[in-house]
């Protein structure tokens, strides 16, 4: 089985792999200053961290996706190549809602991206993306395309409102056909920790007549972990009662392996045709200041085994982790 760099891709979180029908890989994650796209192609999952990045669009001066560029995912879907991201505004930075850019032509490394503004609800849906949304993800089953993405609802005395995921079925790339459904809202203690109740980064992933969902919970630290939620390929998916969640993470901070957060993932296929999870995580659990402005979530490759029944595992293996060199960012009391 093949052998990957780790970390692949350095300061870059929420990275997002994906393999086209060419056999290329694209790759594309949060850069540091949250103020633009980045693309990366290669041939191979290794080549991604060497390649040259594209920057296919930067933020506004103003006004709407002018500030927090955060967790773009590269998509081909319904024959366009499709950007999603989060992005806020100025002066209000928080009010992140997602949107899109879609290529005008066949290669999304040469050819010009347009912005197609924010995605839009379905007829008589006045809830969808109408506070903090992010994280959309969108997969293909049995013709028919969906969306995942995390939204925040609370109240005008609540100081948190809590995040959750919301499943709906797309009309086009950038427009909902069905009105929002609850997903998964943060249930257990570690989806509530370092003070935020969260759920968050979604990816698909089917196996064996099943439908997995992965997400993230909790605050951004080294709480951060993943969840898992499953449903039946015959199901409806857009009923809440197909899917069930895994009481406990499938994934979490692990000291003796220096893996501090992991999370926001997705899966790729590798270059042997085995199946692949890209998430980030830190190699140190002390942050000091706001975790947004520490950079050094760096992306990393894990094989993805799985169970008896089906389901995924992410076994960390020391040997498969930080195998190159990498330097983190200086910052004040961390690694001096």
């Amino acid at each position: 089985m093949a052998d990957y760099l780790s970390p692949l891709a350095l300061q870059r979180a929420d990275p997002y792999l994906y393999k086209h029908k060419n056999g290329k890989y694209y790759f594309t994650a949060t850069c540091p200053l949250y103020d633009r796209i980045e693309l990366r192609c290669a041939d191979s999952v290794n080549g991604i961290a060497t390649a040259p990045a594209r920057v296919i669009w930067r933020k506004h001066d103003s006004g709407q996706m002018a500030s927090h560029v955060w967790a773009p995912e590269l998509h081909y879907i319904m024959n366009k190549w499709v950007i999603y991201f989060a992005a806020g505004e100025t002066p209000d930075v928080w009010a992140i809602r997602p949107y899109a850019l879609i290529c005008t032509g066949d290669d999304p490394m040469t050819d010009e991206w347009t912005e197609c503004g924010m995605i839009q609800p379905a007829e008589n849906d006045p809830y969808s993306f109408t506070d903090f949304s992010l994280d959309m993800t969108v997969f293909e089953h049995r013709g028919k395309w969906y969306t995942i993405w995390a939204q925040k609802f609370g109240t005008a005395q609540s100081e948190k409102p809590i995040s959750n995921l919301y499943i709906a079925e797309l009309e086009s790339p950038v427009k909902l056909k069905t009105v929002l459904v609850l997903l998964t809202t943060p249930d257990y203690d570690w989806e509530r920790d370092g003070g935020f109740w969260v759920n968050e980064g979604p990816a698909v992933l089917k196996n064996k007549g099943k439908i997995y969902c992965t997400f993230s919970a909790s605050a951004t630290g080294a709480c951060y972990c993943m969840g898992l939620l499953r449903a039946d390929e015959d199901a409806d998916l857009l009923d809440p009662r197909s899917w069930t969640k895994d009481r406990y993470p499938v994934l979490k901070t692990d000291e003796t392996c220096k893996v501090y957060g992991p999370g926001h993932n997705c899966f790729v296929e590798g270059d042997e045709g085995e199946p692949l999870c890209l998430l980030h995580f830190r190699d140190y659990e002390k942050i000091t200041g706001d975790p947004l402005d520490d950079h050094n979530r760096h992306a990393h490759v894990i094989k993805v085994k799985f169970s008896e029944d089906g389901a995924p595992c992410f076994p960390l293996d020391k040997r498969e982790l930080y195998n190159v060199p990498y330097e983190n960012e200086k910052q004040k009391n961390i690694n001096a």
